[in-house]
């Protein structure tokens, strides 16, 4: 098989740049509930303040939306808002908010990431500087709880945002991995064709299989978590973010 040239790297951020879920521990030293029972602690807060509702109600209003949220996900290729998703919480419970207080509760949910940050994945800055200037960079990663602006200032705090040349959020233009649109995005921003892309993420389904069912590249990122290849086959396996620059090299014609 002929080598293709490397016009574009794109990059997930989840267990790819960021290591998901290093901040729990910083929250709970800080004696703060974990996320998940925050962002239904806010819930029921906003809504106690109008007219008392039982917290059960709220939980089971809360793991039904989820629920929803992961299959329109998984099966659309959609990720609905953090807007969205209080609509259909508040919509079941048949309550509703004043606009101001909504669009708070939303604001606090879509933060929480910045309150305590998550660690970046070892090496990551240091490899995204070393090919800064030798290929696009671009980040395409899927919102879940995180609007690509909380992600923006996630990624500059860490020093990474200055190395990449664009960004594709799903939150932004409506479509998640591993949706064609996406990395149509990136290559529009790179200004290449999309079969001249080449994907770093953690998750086979959506970093591999995506990927390559518009003729690009993908490669394995191990460096945060093994996942299960579940029938996709990565170009290229990175252990180690210190690799990953050989490993492009090596597959670049």
């Amino acid at each position: 098989m002929t080598k293709r040239r490397i016009r574009a790297v794109t990059f997930d951020l989840w267990d790819c740049l960021f290591m998901d879920e290093t901040d729990e521990p910083k929250r709970a030293a800080a004696g703060v509930p974990p996320k998940s029972v925050a962002r239904r602690d806010l819930v029921f807060e906003y809504l106690n303040r109008h007219e008392p509702i039982s917290r059960d109600a709220v939980d089971l209003a809360y793991a039904i939306t989820d629920a929803a949220y992961n299959k329109v996900w998984h099966d659309q290729f959609v990720t609905w808002t953090v807007r969205e998703r209080y609509e259909v919480i508040l919509k079941g419970l048949g309550r509703e908010l004043p606009e101001e207080e909504l669009a708070d509760l939303v604001a606090t949910h879509e933060h929480m990431e910045l309150d305590f940050r998550p660690d970046p994945a070892p090496g990551a800055l240091e490899a995204l500087q070393a090919l800064k200037g030798v290929y696009p960079l671009i980040i395409v990663s899927d919102t879940i709880n995180s609007p690509g602006r909380a992600l923006r200032e996630l990624l500059d705090g860490a020093g990474m945002l200055a190395c990449f040349d664009g960004c594709v959020f799903s939150d932004e233009i409506g479509r998640s991995k591993p949706a064609p649109e996406v990395h149509q995005a990136a290559a529009d921003i790179a200004g290449c064709d999309i079969k001249d892309l080449i994907h770093i993420g953690d998750r086979p389904h959506n970093d591999i299989g995506g990927p390559h069912a518009v003729g690009a590249r993908g490669v394995l990122l191990t460096v945060v978590k093994q996942r299960p290849l579940e029938g996709h086959i990565p170009d290229a396996i990175c252990d180690d973010y210190a690799k990953l620059p050989a490993i492009l090299k090596e597959l670049d014609a």
